[in-house]
């Protein structure tokens, strides 16, 4: 069954850095899609970056507020999906869930980022910024 398991979450200071990791199992990484969502007390569930299924940076795309502070990346050989944070804020205050789906990755994106959807979600990783 599929598994996705993060790590890297975190307390960090304003204008700091994260790195997230998700360790893939169960499925076949390279056909699969992958983004990060992330949800903050209070507030729904937002998507922020998606890859296609090859992991091509070209295929990314992003929630516009993170749009050149954040990088997804995919590494078909380790089965692990990557987030690198940068220039973090306080609203980036969230739980963040590493997702999964087998399709079209544009059909997953039809209406925007913030709400791309998944068929698979992590638990999750805390980050917080102060």
């Amino acid at each position: 069954h599929v598994q996705l398991v993060e790590s890297g979450g975190g307390l960090v200071q304003s204008v700091g850095s994260l790195s997230l990791s998700c360790a893939a199992s169960g499925f076949l990484f390279s056909t699969y899609y992958m983004g990060w969502s992330r949800q903050a007390p209070g507030k729904e569930r937002e998507g922020v970056a998606v890859i296609d299924s090859d992991g091509s940076d070209d295929s990314a795309v992003y929630l516009e507020s993170v749009k050149g502070r954040f990088t997804i990346s995919k590494d078909n050989a380790k089965n692990t999906l990557y987030l690198q944070m940068n220039s973090l804020k306080p609203e980036d205050t969230a739980m963040y869930y590493c997702a999964a789906d087998y399709g079209s990755m544009h059909w997953a994106v039809r209406g925007g980022v913030r709400r791309a959807d998944f068929g698979y979600w992590g638990q999750g990783t805390q980050v917080t910024v102060s």
